[in-house]
C-alpha cells in the first residue's frame, strides 16, 4: 500500500513535512528534544482570536509556569471540505488530507527559569484563569516539536493557543483542503465548515518571553491513544509503511491499532449519509482488513465502495474504489480482474499523482505473476509522471526493482508485456485494409478475414463496422464476420458509442440515433453531432448543446461550440470521462457537466480543464484557477499557464493516495 493522500479523490493526506523525513514506506516516528520549562510570573490576560471554523473565544489565560507541553492533532471530519477562496493556497486533491499525527510529548522537570512580566493586552473581561501545566494542547506539528524560541513564540497554525488550556482544544488540520467536483460540504452539526485561510495566523504573547535554549526531548512511540482520539482516516493516512522486499506487501507492525482505526471507521459509516461519504469509509476499510490479512471482509466492502463510487459518476472516486478493490484481488490471488480493474482505472484525466500510484500498484499485482517486464514498464511510467518531484515513489520502486532483479536471476523475465486491450481481454477486431482497389480485412495476424468488397470501409467500434459497396452511395453495417446487419439505408454514418450511432438518411431531416438493429432512438433534427460519453452526446441545431441516450436535451442547444481543451494539450469533442465540457458563447468560455449544470458561466476569455481545477485565462494574459464549484482559488496574477500548472503542482504536493 502506498501512503495515499491523492487524493475527495476524498482521499486522506499526509503532511508534507512527514513525508519528507520518512524512510519510504516505513511509519515515521517523530523523535522532538525535550524543552526546558519555563515559568513566568503572572500576567495580564491575553486573547487570540481564534482561526478555526467555527469562532471561539479564547479565555485569557494568566502565564503559568509552562513545560514543553505535549502537541497533538485531533483531526477534523475527513468529510469533503470546500475549497479555499481566490488566493489561497489550499490543496487540490480529491480526498481530506490528513492532520500531522503525533504523540503528546511531555518534558522532564526543570529549574524554573525567571522571565520578564508581559505587558498587558486587552482582552475580553473575564478573570484570569491558571491553565495546569500538564494539559495537551492540540495541533498539528508538522514533525519534530522544540521548545520556545528566545523571541516571540507563535501558536500552532490555523489556530492560536495564549497558553495551555484546562482541556483538549480540537484545532483544523495544517495542511489545507480542496474540495472534489461537486462534493457536498459536511461539518459538525448545524454548522457548516469553509476552508480556512491560506496564511497562517499566529497569537503570540503581548511580548516576548524568553527561555533558555531547548534540550533534546524525545517522544515516546505512538499508541492507541492518538488511535483513538484521532480522527480515523486521517490517522490511516498518516501511517508510513514498511514493504517486504520479498513480497512487495506492507508490514504490519502494529495490528491493533489498525483494528482501532476500523472500528472508527465502521463507526463513521453508521453516520454517513450518502454514496460519496459511503464509498470513501467502505474502501478505506477494506484497506485495512487486507493489511490485516482478513481478505473476504475486505473483498465485501471494496465491491460495495465500488458500488457507491459509481454511483456518484465522479472519475477520481471511482478510480481510488477500483484501485483499492484491485489491490485486495491481487492479494487474494485473483490476478485477470485485479489487472483490468488497474487498466481501467487509469485515466489521462486523473491527476498525476494517483496515475503514477496506479501504475506502481500495478506493477506489484505483475510482479506477483511473474511478469516482470510488464512490470518495469509500469514502474517506469509511475516514475515518468512522479519520479522526479517525489523520493518516497522513488525510494519504493528502487526497493521494487531491486525485488525484480532478484527474481530474475533465478526465474528469467517471465512473459512478453500485455497490451491494454490484452488485459481487458478485449477481442481485437479486425483492422480496414485496401487491396486493390476495394477495402477488406484482416485479423491481428494478417490474414483476411472480411473479404475485399467494399468501395469504402470505417474500422469496427463495438463490434460493427460501417462499408459502402461500389454499386451504391448509401452505407450498411457488417459484424465482425463480415455479414451484414444493416441493408444499404444510410448516407452518412458516424461509429457506434454506447450502444448508440449517428446516420443521415436524408440530408434534409439531419441526424439521428440508431441502435445496432436499426431502430430509431433519437428522432432527426440536428445538424451536426458527437459521439456519446457517459451517456450524453454534443449536438448543433441553431447553436450547440447536448443531449441524452433519450433524445431529451439536457444542455440547451445556444453556444457557439462545445469543444473541451485538456491541461495535458488534448481537446476533446464534447465530454471528457469526468463528465465536463467547455463551452463558448461569443467568445467566452464555461463549464457545464453531463447533467446540464453550469458548473461556470461563460465569462472566461480562456478555460481548460484540469484535473482538480479549472484553468482561466484573463484578456491580459494572466492566468488563474477555479474550483470543482467555479469558486475562484488561485488569482489570475500567473504570466503563463505553465507557470500556474506549477503553482498547482506546488499546492498538491502534500496529497497522497492511499490504495
Amino acid at each position: 500500500m502506498l501512503g495515499e493522500n491523492q487524493p475527495d479523490v476524498s482521499e486522506p493526506s499526509a503532511s508534507p513535512e512527514a513525508t519528507a523525513q520518512a524512510v519510504p514506506d516505513q511509519r515515521a516516528a517523530a523523535e522532538p528534544p525535550p524543552a526546558r520549562p519555563v515559568s513566568a510570573p503572572p500576567a495580564a490576560p491575553v486573547s487570540g482570536a481564534p482561526v478555526s471554523a467555527v469562532p471561539v473565544s479564547a479565555v485569557p489565560v494568566s502565564a503559568a509556569p509552562v513545560s514543553a507541553v505535549p502537541v497533538s492533532a485531533l483531526p477534523v471530519s475527513a468529510a469533503p471540505v470546500s475549497a479555499a477562496p481566490a488566493g489561497s493556497s489550499a490543496a487540490l486533491d480529491a480526498e481530506p488530507p490528513a492532520a500531522n499525527a503525533a504523540e503528546p510529548v511531555s518534558a522532564p522537570p526543570a529549574a524554573p527559569v525567571p522571565a520578564p512580566p508581559a505587558p498587558s493586552v486587552p482582552g475580553p473581561a473575564a478573570s484570569p484563569v491558571s491553565a495546569p501545566p500538564a494539559a495537551s494542547v492540540s495541533a498539528p506539528p508538522a514533525g519534530p516539536v522544540s521548545a520556545p524560541p528566545a523571541g516571540p513564540v507563535s501558536a500552532p497554525p490555523d489556530r492560536p493557543v495564549s497558553a495551555p488550556p484546562a482541556a483538549f482544544v480540537s484545532a483544523p488540520p495544517a495542511e489545507q483542503v480542496s474540495a472534489p467536483p461537486a462534493a457536498s460540504v459536511s461539518a459538525p452539526p448545524a454548522a457548516s465548515v469553509s476552508a480556512p485561510p491560506a496564511e497562517q495566523v499566529s497569537a503570540p504573547p503581548a511580548a516576548s518571553v524568553s527561555a533558555p535554549p531547548a534540550g533534546p526531548v524525545s517522544a515516546p512511540p505512538a499508541g492507541p491513544g492518538r488511535v483513538e482520539q484521532g480522527d480515523p482516516e486521517q490517522v490511516l493516512a498518516a501511517y508510513r509503511w514498511q514493504l517486504d522486499p520479498a513480497t512487495l506487501r506492507e508490514i504490519v507492525e502494529e495490528p491493533d491499532e489498525l483494528r482501532t482505526v476500523r472500528r472508527r471507521l465502521t463507526e463513521k459509516l453508521g453516520t454517513a449519509v450518502d454514496n460519496r461519504a459511503r464509498a470513501r469509509l467502505l474502501s478505506l476499510r477494506a484497506v485495512v482488513s487486507r493489511i490485516l490479512g482478513e481478505l473476504d471482509d475486505a473483498l465485501a466492502d471494496a465491491r460495495l465502495a465500488l458500488t457507491y463510487a459509481e454511483a456518484t459518476g465522479e472519475l477520481r472516486r471511482i478510480a481510488l474504489a477500483q484501485a483499492r478493490l484491485a489491490h485486495v484481488l491481487r492479494w487474494r490471488g485473483e490476478f485477470t480482474e485485479a489487472d483490468q480493474l488497474f487498466a481501467r482505472a487509469t485515466s489521462p484525466e486523473l491527476p498525476d499523482r494517483l496515475r503514477a500510484a496506479l501504475h506502481e500498484h500495478a506493477g506489484r499485482s505483475c510482479f506477483d505473476q511473474g511478469r516482470y517486464m510488464e512490470a518495469c514498464q509500469h514502474f517506469e511510467q509511475a516514475l515518468d509522471l512522479r519520479g522526479s518531484g517525489d523520493p518516497d515513489l522513488l525510494a519504493r520502486v528502487r526497493l521494487a526493482l531491486d525485488a525484480v532483479a532478484e527474481r530474475v536471476a533465478t526465474a528469467g523475465f517471465g512473459p512478453y508485456p500485455r497490451s491494454r486491450d490484452e488485459v481487458l481481454e478485449r477481442i481485437q477486431p479486425p483492422v480496414p485494409v485496401r487491396d486493390g482497389g476495394l477495402w477488406g480485412y484482416t485479423d491481428p495476424d494478417g490474414d483476411l478475414v472480411v473479404p475485399a468488397r467494399y468501395a469504402d470501409a470505417q474500422p469496427f467500434a463495438e463490434g460493427l463496422a460501417w462499408v459502402r459497396r461500389p454499386q451504391t452511395e448509401r452505407w450498411s453495417l457488417i459484424a465482425l464476420t463480415g455479414t451484414t446487419v444493416i441493408e444499404p439505408s444510410f448516407l452518412a454514418v458516424r461509429a457506434f458509442s454506447e450502444g448508440l450511432a449517428w446516420v443521415v438518411r436524408d440530408g434534409a431531416e439531419g441526424w439521428l440515433a440508431i441502435d445496432p438493429t436499426g431502430n430509431v432512438v433519437i428522432p432527426p433534427g440536428f445538424a451536426d453531432v458527437r459521439p456519446f460519453r457517459r451517456g450524453v452526446a454534443a449536438v448543433r441545431r441553431e447553436g450547440w448543446g447536448a443531449v441524452d441516450r433519450t433524445g431529451r436535451i439536457v444542455v440547451p442547444t445556444r453556444y457557439h461550440s462545445f469543444r473541451t481543451p485538456l491541461a495535458d494539450g488534448r481537446h476533446v469533442d464534447g465530454f471528457t470521462d469526468e463528465g465536463l465540457a467547455v463551452v463558448e458563447l461569443a467568445g467566452r468560455h464555461g463549464v457545464v457537466d453531463h447533467t446540464g449544470a453550469m458548473l461556470v458561466p461563460p465569462v472566461h476569455p480562456t478555460l481548460v480543464i484540469h484535473p482538480v481545477a479549472f484553468l482561466v485565462g484573463t484578456g491580459a494574459g494572466r492566468w488563474g484557477a477555479l474550483d470543482r464549484r467555479g469558486n475562484p482559488l488561485i488569482d489570475p496574477v500567473h504570466r503563463s499557464a505553465e507557470d500556474l500548472l506549477e503553482e498547482i503542482e506546488r499546492l498538491l504536493t502534500d496529497a497522497n493516495p492511499v490504495l
